[in-house]
């Protein structure tokens, strides 16, 4: 089966092939919408800004792509700008104050980090480890402990809401992980995330071939 990892010019996605090939995913680097709708298995890596991103997606016509995977029920992983990009919107960098729109996988829109709540000031870029609190049972987590840290490197953050499945807590309290189905958005850097990292990218790639299986 064939991982495709987009690549959308947001970012140096070495690090995520790199993480996939090492837990025996058969990775394919792509900018072809066709790849993206012919593939196994779809991560989408990212670092930038929400706007920009979604423009480049749309003009490479793999802003449709991938929704037509997920739609088909493929396993997509987003990491960092790609969990934001999974939502219906985003105000980073948005015109006129209307969000930017999103894939639209997940409802809600990507909103910037407070720096100051409660009289109480924090670094915004939030950068460095932190921990995440997830519900039990997610395949994404097997064998991973509860409370585990990860990297992060973000000022923006995601919505809460009914596909938040994990939570971390920098300025505010924010979903550090979502799930759709089959569709998971993580906020934190796995490739990046030493031994609980790669367990995590491990895990997709399981539940991703198990699926597969499945069908």
């Amino acid at each position: 089966m064939t991982f495709a990892l987009v690549d959308y010019r947001k970012g140096n996605i070495k690090s995520v092939e790199r993480a996939l090939a090492a837990c025996g995913a058969d990775v394919v680097v792509t900018s072809d919408a066709a790849c993206v709708r012919a593939a196994s298995a779809v991560v989408l890596p990212g670092v930038g800004a929400f706007a920009d991103a979604m423009g480049t997606l749309r003009e490479l016509g793999l802003a449709g792509a991938i929704k037509d995977a997920v739609g088909a029920g493929v396993p997509f992983l987003g990491i960092c700008l790609g969990q934001h990009l999974m939502f219906e919107g985003g105000m980073e960098h948005a015109e006129g104050g209307r969000p930017t729109p999103g894939l639209g996988l997940v409802p809600g829109v990507v909103d910037v980090m407070p720096k100051e709540v409660a009289g109480v000031s924090y670094k915004v870029p939030h950068v460095g480890w932190n921990a995440v609190e997830f519900d039990e049972g997610d395949p994404l987590f097997d064998g991973i402990g509860q409370g585990e840290h990860f990297y992060f490197t973000h000022s923006f953050v995601a919505p809460d809401g009914a596909y938040t499945v994990g939570k971390t807590t920098h300025s505010v309290t924010f979903p550090s992980v979502v799930r759709r189905g089959s569709a998971f958005g993580v906020q934190f850097h796995p490739e990046k995330s030493s031994d609980a990292g790669a367990r995590l990218i491990g895990n997709f790639v399981a539940f991703a071939r198990n699926g597969a299986r499945a069908e």
